[in-house]
């Protein structure tokens, strides 16, 4: 088969290789397309090997099951789904209370093993999976569906941390309107009745947020903590969404945030918010605020955020890029020039 494989630091080749084998509780399915992320891009500036042999690339991934190991149950072949990307051991306290995104088995780094993050993923034309990460999606276009597999459970999972928050009468902000930004604003927009205030430095992905259901959009400068401000009576937002995570956007979550608000961390841009020890006052860390920092989501916010797609309140916008033209929907990611979400088709 044909996989698009890291090979070394910056350096990803198309390459002919064998199909996977499957133990007795995977699966195979058969890729229908691969979402690209900024984590692929990650992986591909690390600047030394992450393992010995080549890496298949790709997390968010839907497909058919082509094959089932002798003791899988429940499945059937060509049934279409996605991959829930934490390959976690599903019976330690944290994954049987349902935080499977934070197995115990992932130790302090609290990272189950993730497609294309360590094991082989998804931008190949097969990928082996645990029969357990398998969600359905029915009839769902596959290539809006494979970005649900992280642009919306990490969306999902970051807003429902907050839900307590988002009350009626509430704002939040969306900060960067990228691959997961335009699917959180779908979400608050569809399971909240919060104001939506959106943040871009791009006046088209601005335009993109309010047809997925943002109430302003908010061109991102020195000005804009102070019109949030504006819009909220000089009190904050109760939740801020980070989608970017650099210093420009953790300062303007720090000083945008209202008290008692929610800052949400998603963004791995390396951003250090400034949050000390102080009596609160001025742009500084108000009272009662939390942050967060979240990985991934848990299966049932994969499998909600399903339901949402399949219901018609959620839809990723996608570009499509064949395999062999991988390389090239990453840099143009890597340039801000993606709309949505790439997906790669085999």
């Amino acid at each position: 088969m044909r996989a698009l494989q890291l090979t070394g630091p910056e350096t990803l080749e198309l390459r002919e290789v064998p199909v996977p084998e499957i133990g007795p509780t995977d699966l195979l399915l058969k890729v229908a397309a691969a979402g690209i992320c900024h984590s692929d891009l990650h992986v591909l500036h690390i600047p030394f090997k992450m393992r010995d042999d080549p890496l298949t690339l790709g997390h968010e991934i839907s497909g058919t099951i082509e094959a089932m190991g002798s003791e899988v149950a429940g499945r059937v072949t060509g049934e279409r789904g996605v991959v829930y990307l934490c390959w976690s051991c599903g019976v330690c306290r944290e994954c049987v209370s349902g935080n499977e995104n934070v197995c115990l088995a992932a130790g302090r780094t609290a990272m189950p093993p993730c497609p294309g993050l360590g094991p082989d993923g998804g931008m190949a034309e097969y990928v082996r999976i645990p029969a357990s990460s398998f969600v359905p999606i029915g009839d769902l276009d596959f290539l809006e569906a494979a970005p649900l597999a992280d642009a919306a459970l990490s969306s999902y999972h970051a807003i429902e941390g907050a839900r307590s928050r988002l009350r009626p009468g509430s704002t939040s902000v969306v900060i960067g309107v990228g691959g997961l930004g335009h699917v959180a604003v779908q979400i608050l927009a569809a399971t909240t009745a919060t104001r939506i205030i959106a943040v871009d430095v791009s006046e088209e992905k601005l335009a993109l947020a309010a047809r997925c259901g943002a109430d302003t959009g908010l061109i991102g400068d020195a000005n804009t903590a102070r019109a949030i401000l504006d819009r909220t009576d000089g009190r904050g937002a109760d939740a801020v969404f980070d989608f970017v995570g650099i210093d420009t956007t953790a300062r303007l979550a720090v000083e945008a945030v209202a008290p008692n608000g929610a800052y949400r961390m998603i963004g791995l841009g390396g951003g250090a918010p400034e949050i000390t020890a102080a009596p609160s006052g001025g742009p500084g860390w108000p009272w009662g605020a939390s942050v967060r920092k979240s990985y991934g989501g848990t299966r049932s916010d994969l499998i909600n955020s399903v339901e949402l797609a399949a219901s018609g309140k959620l839809r990723v916008e996608v570009e499509r890029f064949d395999l062999a033209d991988g390389r090239e929907a990453l840099d143009r990611l890597d340039r801000g020039l993606i709309q949505g979400r790439a997906v790669l088709v085999p």
